[in-house]
């Protein structure tokens, strides 16, 4: 059963999840994937622990403009609603 979709939990998931794959400094809201050194597989990762975490479905046209940890936090939150 997928965990449901509120600004908290999503929000612990993708830090918990950022640092599972390796990010690199301090993952905040403001934290840019670029400066945490996320590239695209990494992404891809992230996009998986959150599919079986709340059942939320991130394609490649999904994140492609998402720049901070803040605005894959909220695509997620916006795409469970």
């Amino acid at each position: 059963m997928a965990t449901q979709v509120t600004n908290e939990a999503v929000e612990k998931v993708i830090f918990d999840g950022l640092v599972e794959i390796g990010a690199e400094g301090e993952v905040t809201r403001e934290a840019t994937l670029e400066s945490l050194d996320v590239d695209s597989l990494d992404l891809v990762e992230l996009s998986q622990i959150i599919e079986d975490e709340f059942a939320v479905e991130l394609d490649a046209d999904a994140v492609k403009d998402v720049k901070t940890v803040g605005d894959v936090i909220d695509l997620v939150v916006a795409r469970g609603a």
